[in-house]
């Protein structure tokens, strides 16, 4: 899964200035053991790692607590500006890592300074409006749903049938769109994280569904986040309202996935959790705390430019250089996970987790909150319905998504005992 620049096209990527051996920034100890790969890097580089991504292209991996803090509280300094970026000259129209790291594009998610902010302005307050209690009625509803699909057969993965469907459904619903093209949207969320041939299609698709929203709240206003957007007092373009729409439900589908799916393998693969939880000693909510800190749906975010010259860490950071933000590897830097007595500290550390990342540009608090009712409601739901859910293959057979960036799990099979459905006839 690399590509490299054309044969003469351009000069070969330059490695950062200063940079002694660039670590891959793939393989399979991202997808077994990722916190085993920070703490060799941790060890051999510092806070700061030289990488190199897939087609040559290199990039510093932050991986200390206080640099990324750093980093994400300074947004004159280092911008999620990626036209900043200085190896544009050098990548190629199918880089597999394009759709990720993205170019400037007018949303939210790819834009930077007073441009990002005229779209939180627009945005933020659109989420904020959410009634909670709203939020959890559509879940509760919508994960019987699912639930009523497999739960007479005894068995499921279910990330394809639980975890992958159940927080864009919602989220289809709160943007405005009725259940049917929330399916679609659904199928085609999953080929755009799939990465394969149909993910060009997808992705047209997506933005095909998000225009005909965008035409129909302008003709018919409802109680929705699209139609609250709209009537925002500042002028927007159907383009900017089409992407920050894809922004917000395409951030919040895949993370949000994952969080229901590693909190829901933890319970079943840690003897010592789940005792505690069949004892009333921990909850939901606590396995969804541990997951953020220790087993996060976002382990690397791409990323920050720095518009100048700097250091950082021990490291001189050249002008346009990718600065690749390891919040998975900060949220369990030793310098953070120590007690007062300067022993490790337990799960959790010293500060707050990085999960959203930070500053500026992270997670805007309404998105991650709606994101926390949608996983904490839809496990509970599960757990309720289905209450001696357990593995149906050993811990170790479950493959974790092979990617350095996200953390999921990409099938979960389960057993049961077969119940009934609940016969809701919506």
């Amino acid at each position: 899964m690399t590509s490299s620049p054309s044969a003469g096209s351009a000069p070969d990527p330059a490695p950062p200035s200063g940079c002694p051996a660039a670590v891959p920034l793939s393989g399979p100890g991202f997808h077994i053991d990722p916190q085993a790969v920070y703490r060799d890097m941790r060890r051999e580089h510092g806070s700061v790692v030289p990488v190199e991504l897939p087609g040559g292209f290199p990039a510093w991996l932050v991986i200390g607590y206080r640099e990324i803090h750093q980093v994400t509280s300074d947004g004159e300094l280092f911008p999620r500006d990626v036209g900043l970026w200085n190896q544009w000259p050098n990548v190629p129209d199918d880089w597999p890592l394009l759709p990720m790291v993205g170019r400037p594009l007018p949303s939210i998610y790819f834009s930077a300074g007073e441009e990002h902010r005229r779209h939180v302005r627009m945005v933020v307050p659109a989420l904020e409006a959410v009634d909670p209690f709203e939020i959890r009625g559509h879940c509760e509803q919508l994960a019987d749903r699912l639930i009523d699909d497999f739960c007479a057969r005894g068995t499921a993965d279910l990330v394809a049938a639980f975890c992958e469907p159940l927080p864009v459904l919602v989220l289809a619903r709160l943007v405005g769109f009725p259940d049917d093209e929330g399916a679609d949207i659904a199928r085609v969320l999953k080929d755009l994280a799939d990465g394969g041939p149909e993910a060009q299609n997808a992705h047209q698709r997506f933005a095909g569904h998000m225009a005909r929203l965008v035409a129909a709240r302008r003709a018919e206003p409802g109680d929705d986040v699209t139609s609250r957007m709209l009537a925002f007092p500042e002028e927007f373009t159907d383009e900017e309202y089409t992407l920050d729409l894809m922004a917000v439900t395409a951030a919040g589908h895949l993370t949000t996935a994952d969080w229901i799916g590693n909190s829901v393998r933890l319970m079943l693969t840690e003897d010592e959790f789940a005792d505690s939880m069949a004892r009333g000693r921990r909850s939901v909510a606590d396995a969804m705390t541990e997951v953020l800190w220790e087993d996060g749906p976002t382990q690397i975010l791409a990323g920050r430019w720095p518009v100048r010259d700097t250091r950082l860490g021990e490291r001189r950071i050249k002008a346009g250089d990718m600065l690749l933000l390891g919040l998975g590897a900060a949220n369990t830097d030793p310098l953070i996970r120590r007690s007062a007595a300067g022993e490790p500290s337990g799960r959790g550390g010293g500060g707050a987790h990085l999960a959203f990342s930070h500053g500026e540009y992270r997670c805007p608090f309404p998105a991650q909150e709606i994101a926390e009712i949608i996983a904490r409601t839809g496990i509970e739901v599960l757990l309720d319905r289905l209450p001696d859910l357990e593995l149906a293959v050993p811990a170790a057979e479950l493959v974790r998504r092979p990617s350095a960036f996200l953390r999921g799990t990409t099938a979960l099979p389960v057993r049961f005992a077969p119940v009934p459905p609940t016969g809701d006839p919506s």
